[in-house]
């Protein structure tokens, strides 16, 4: 690897915006729970109370992280990689992983239960890119440099369908695609692949009734307003009516047991309801800006290993974004996936801040 220079001083902007990002998500949990809390716990700040412990337990994680030289992560990355396999298996078992909403995604631990798809994620970014550090001198090959990875990513995919969990999924594939091209893989493959992958998509809709109601939900939801539709009719109905400046903080309608769970999936349909079409545009500008500063991160980063690694974390939060929020504005079907740092959530939100401080150790060198 190249010489590594070091600068103490991780990205300030990155923290800046890391941060104001969790405080408006913990203000619009706030505001999307309250009255689900106060139904179901009795408690209206239940959610709240939650949120701040899982992105209090983040923050320190990340600022702990952000101080493990990312290098350090090349020693260990084939066992936490392992360890994220292990996970995967172990929540497919009855009597480890929990269902819920249809899907073997969570294994609990205590009071708290843990997503393995999540940890997945990051664990792949982690080996991938040492992974594709060694494969250099032949990625531009089909069948030594492109298949080994492919074949890799494909099984790991089919492993989290076993849930099922397209949405993770889909994040999890098109993030380590990012790798595999950022390392030099040609575009000519990609091509090939995305043939073979539209037909394996059209299989995975084919093979669960429940996703081609979710097609033909995305397509006309008013054929089942009551059914697959709901959701997004509902998702519509809130930003519909927040115009420009929106109905005001804690103001929104449709969070009155509507829109179901707003403050997960759908949050920024809150959003837009309650802070309209300026609150909307401040997310997703800020948004931007962490995704610009994460690429200038890997651009200055010393050696491809971190290269890869920043824009590894960084595409894999840039992707989830893109879909959450299409989902949420009737762009592509519900998939069920969470928009980092806003919607609540435990090991998603934990996890995602640990990426990042990852991301802020890259940014302490310079090349």
């Amino acid at each position: 690897m190249e010489k590594r220079l070091r600068n103490d001083a991780v990205d300030r902007l990155l923290v800046i915006l890391i941060i104001t990002i969790l405080i408006v998500g913990t203000l619009m949990v706030y505001s999307a729970s309250y009255i689900w809390a106060e139904y179901k716990f009795n408690d209206s700040f239940y959610f709240v109370k939650r949120q701040l412990l899982f992105a209090g337990v983040g923050v320190i994680a990340m600022f702990i992280v952000a101080n493990v030289p990312y290098f350090q992560w090349i020693k260990y990355r084939k066992w936490i990689f392992i360890g994220c396999i292990a996970l995967l298996i172990a929540v497919l078992i009855p009597g480890i992983g929990m269902v819920r909403g249809g899907a073997r995604s969570w294994i609990g631990v205590g009071a708290f239960s843990i997503q393995p798809a999540e940890f997945m994620k990051l664990g792949m970014i982690l080996f991938l890119s040492g992974y594709l550090v060694n494969l250099q001198d032949r990625i531009t090959e089909f069948k030594r440099g492109f298949m080994p990875p492919l074949i890799l990513i494909i099984s790991l995919f089919m492993l989290i369908m076993l849930q099922p969990d397209l949405g993770t999924g889909m994040v999890f594939v098109l993030t380590s695609f990012l790798l595999l091209f950022v390392a030099g893989a040609r575009l000519k493959h990609f091509l090939i692949l995305a043939g073979f992958g539209a037909i394996g998509f059209l299989l995975l809709i084919i093979s669960a009734p429940y996703r081609i109601n979710r097609i033909t939900a995305f397509l006309d939801p008013w054929q089942d307003p009551l059914g697959n539709g709901f959701q997004i009719i509902q998702s519509l109905y809130a930003i519909g009516p927040g115009g420009l400046f929106g109905v005001g903080f804690g103001n929104s309608l449709q969070k009155y047991f509507y829109l179901p769970e707003p403050h997960n999936d759908f949050i920024f349909a809150i959003i837009a309801e309650e802070l309209g079409f300026i609150g909307g545009i401040f997310v997703i500008g800020l948004f931007f800006l962490f995704v610009w500063r994460g690429i200038l991160v890997s651009l200055n980063a010393p050696d491809l290993f971190a290269k890869l690694l920043a824009i590894g974390i960084v595409g894999m939060i840039a992707i989830q974004v893109m879909i959450n929020i299409s989902v949420v504005i009737g762009l592509i079907p519900v998939t069920g996936i969470t928009l980092p740092f806003l919607s609540y959530g435990g090991s998603s939100l934990t996890l995602t801040l640990c990426s990042v401080g990852i991301l802020l150790n890259i940014s302490k060198y310079r090349k």
